[in-house]
């Protein structure tokens, strides 16, 4: 018995021992998703998930400034692949772990019915995602030059540096409505609050969003590990869908 104890004991200092911390910059709209699975992942590796939020474009600059992470889980496929053309991302890493909605949103419960609440009396201000920054605001000017709608709906943009500000814009009502990620504002089937468009998706170009391992990482095994994980585990599928994010086939 002692000797089982002790094979024990030891199996769970090494555990410890091997756990690594793993650095991923995530974009704005899988917020919600990821922080729901990081202790499920935890639980399983016994290694840590630090994560930062924010737009997929300021993280590729501060990643070729020599910004510490170890993953980018960015909001668009032209990034990573971009990092790995460009000598930042491990050629071969690259996979889509999701692919996004974009949605007009508002925390008015009756505000949004479908696209003709943009031409809404009540609808003074318009939260955007900077299109140059965040692929769910490039999504948002596809879908009102698409409409027909882009020089009405201009004079009324808020914009917001990342897609996690532009909803904050909406939800703090400084905005009426916004384009924001599904994901934001939905879970399990319906909407969290408030009221939404869904927008179709013949009005954008899908949201492929795409990982990259990167080549400055120093704990590559263990970013790996994540990786597989967010590709294979039925958790992170579940939890995916719960968001309303389809998986790339």
């Amino acid at each position: 018995m002692k000797k089982i104890m002790a094979a024990l004991l030891m199996a769970g200092v090494s555990a410890t021992l091997l756990a690594e911390d793993v650095r991923v910059a995530v974009a704005a709209n899988f917020t919600a998703p990821v922080k729901e699975l990081a202790p499920l992942y935890e639980k399983a590796t016994g290694d840590k998930l630090v994560l930062s939020f924010g737009a997929t474009g300021a993280f590729y600059a501060q990643i070729k400034n020599g910004a510490p992470f170890d993953i980018l889980l960015a909001a668009d496929a032209k990034t990573p692949a971009k990092a790995v053309k460009e000598g930042y991302g491990v050629e071969g890493s690259t996979f889509t772990y999701a692919i996004g909605k974009l949605v007009l949103w508002s925390a008015d419960p009756k505000l949004v019915k479908d696209e003709k609440s943009l031409d809404s009396a009540d609808l003074k201000k318009l939260a955007v995602a900077d299109p140059k920054l965040a692929p769910y605001g490039e999504a948002a000017y596809q879908t009102m030059e698409a409409l027909g709608k882009f020089a009405q709906l201009e004079p009324k943009f808020v914009i917001g540096g990342n897609i996690g500000k532009t909803f904050q814009f909406v939800k703090s009502e400084n905005a009426q409505a916004g384009f924001v990620a599904l994901s934001q504002c939905f879970k399990n089937g319906a909407f969290t609050s408030g009221s939404g468009w869904v927008v179709p998706q013949k009005y954008y170009e899908p949201i492929l969003q795409d990982a990259v391992l990167l080549k400055s990482s120093t704990n590559k095994e263990a970013a790996q590990r994540f990786l597989n994980y967010l590709k294979t585990s039925e958790d992170a599928s579940r939890i995916r869908a719960a968001y309303g994010y389809d998986t790339a086939k």
